[in-house]
């Protein structure tokens, strides 16, 4: 049986029990990771299925779709690094009109009852859910006294004093903080999905590039950066990449470009993950394509003395689970 589903009703998924956590899940920070390892140890004590149920689009992008919040993981991303967490089951529930409309009493009877036999509830601080963000932890207890299982809430995680959190990263990210944002992840930020067929337009400026698509998706940073690229050959190359809409040759969707240094080869279609170290500068717009090369070339070198300084220090490393922003499933 499959270890995805996206749909609310349907046919029992764990007819014995399971024991379920429920969250937004993107970044998979540590608190997102606290949260999975509890539901994870309590579901082996009990012998039961562990399942973590999320929901694509997530809320806020489904009620505002013309400014929707950047992501720090995409739905396939989010299922890999759940899987890699220990979760047996994932649901990512498709967030739609029916959906949003649904009672918080109805989601419980319906998923967490019907469709799962949820024996425990697993959520983190302030968790709300249903229609109008009316359920909460004690509408779970409640419910869960009457229906059978028992709901729980995580203590908050917190680093250098304040609570771990997605948008905690993002702003480090923006402001090219990426040793805060890895110490919130618990791993170096990353980007990765399947390499796709560009323009050519960077072979021709002499600068080849793999190029990674978001799928509709904002990107939570922007601009261009010294990388690590992962999954060419056995060790990380050093890359310089850039993040953004291209406005000098009026790009509209977001694109990642990775530039691999002394490399030659044919990526398309082969999964990657592009690393990212060090914020170089802004993503502009050049009056012509020869003050772009010009501009590559000296970001190249910047960023090849930024890699080969030793920063970071272990970037083959690769011993913590890293989920990453990938192509949507």
């Amino acid at each position: 049986m499959s270890r995805l589903f996206r749909d609310v009703e349907g046919g029992p998924r764990c007819p014995h029990g399971s024991v379920v956590c429920i969250g937004a899940f993107d970044g998979l920070h540590l608190g997102h990771q606290a949260l999975v390892r509890r539901t994870v140890s309590h579901a082996r004590e009990l012998g039961l299925p562990a399942v973590a149920l999320s929901f694509e689009p997530l809320p806020r992008e489904f009620f505002a779709p013309g400014s929707p919040p950047p992501r720090l993981l995409l739905p396939r991303a989010k299922f890999e690094g759940l899987l890699e967490l220990g979760i047996d089951k994932v649901g990512l529930l498709r967030f739609d009109r029916k959906l949003s409309s649904l009672a918080a009493e109805e989601f419980v009877r319906i998923v967490l009852r019907g469709r799962l036999s949820a024996r425990e509830v697993w959520v983190g601080p302030e968790f709300r859910f249903g229609k109008g963000r009316a359920g909460d932890i004690g509408l779970l207890q409640k419910l869960g006294a009457e229906l059978g299982f028992g709901a729980h809430e995580i203590a908050p995680v917190a680093f250098d004093g304040e609570r771990v959190s997605s948008t905690r990263i993002r702003t480090a990210l923006q402001a090219g903080d990426f040793a805060t944002a890895a110490r919130l992840l618990g791993r170096p930020y990353s980007i990765g999905g399947r390499v796709v067929r560009g323009k050519q337009l960077g072979r021709e400026l002499g600068f080849p590039t793999a190029n990674l698509r978001f799928g509709g998706k904002v990107p939570a940073l922007s601009g261009i950066y010294a990388t690590w690229v992962h999954g060419v050959g056995a060790a990380p190359r050093a890359s310089v990449s850039s993040l953004g809409t291209r406005p000098t040759v009026a790009g509209v969707e977001p694109l990642l470009e990775a530039h691999l240094f002394d490399f030659a080869g044919d990526l398309y279609g082969r999964r990657i993950r592009v690393e990212f170290v060090a914020r170089l500068r802004d993503e502009l717009k050049f009056h012509d394509l020869s003050a772009l090369a010009d501009q590559m070339h000296r970001d190249a070198d910047q960023a090849r003395a930024i890699l080969s300084s030793g920063f970071p220090a272990d970037p083959s490393d690769q011993s913590t689970t890293r989920p990453c922003l990938s192509n949507p499933l």
